[in-house]
């Protein structure tokens, strides 16, 4: 019998429910992954709750930038007390697609005590896919902060980037319902 090790077992669970009709969707679209197994969120999210909280294998996951479904299953299992402010940080300037941005922001770095810190960073950032993340976290962070991320948010539509255009005017739109 072959013993495999923890990321192995996964790429085999990838594998498993792989959906090659997803997969040449994505890889049509353009997104530069060398390995697209095709998973949609809730096979990811399903795969995840099999798997322990890990730092260590949340960042082989996070390291494997040649599999889509790698980096979107490693912020789910990435223990938040463990990750400092500094390496929140990086994991936000590494995401390499919106997709992967979105989940980061939604299930892990919104539940950091720093996350807006981080956020108003990023914000200023000359990346595009970094502001981008910028904006998607605060958009998590936004019904308890509406007045703090107002002034943001409304710079960022100012500078008129089409990548962070349609985020922020959503999370304008989103401000004034709240704040009115």
């Amino acid at each position: 019998m072959t013993d495999f090790n923890q990321i192995q077992q996964i790429k085999r669970r990838f594998f498993a429910m792989r959906n090659g009709v997803v997969a040449d969707t994505i890889r049509r679209g353009g997104l530069q992954y060398n390995m697209v197994f095709g998973l949609n969120l809730p096979q990811i999210v399903e795969i995840a709750k099999d798997l322990p909280l890990s730092g260590d294998l949340a960042e082989e996951l996070w390291a494997d930038r040649r599999t889509r479904e790698s980096m979107l299953l490693a912020p789910m299992i990435y223990p938040p007390e463990l990750l400092t402010k500094t390496r929140a940080a990086e994991m936000l300037r590494e995401a390499c697609t919106i997709e992967v941005c979105d989940i980061l922001c939604h299930r892990l770095l919104r539940n950091l005590p720093f996350a807006m810190d981080i956020a108003v960073d990023a914000s200023a950032s000359s990346s595009d896919m970094e502001r981008y993340g910028a904006f998607r976290l605060m958009f998590n962070l936004l019904y308890s902060r509406p007045d703090e991320i107002k002034p943001f948010v409304e710079a960022e539509i100012e500078s008129n980037h089409p990548l962070t255009q349609p985020l922020c005017r959503a999370m304008l739109e989103e401000i004034s319902f709240i704040l009115d």
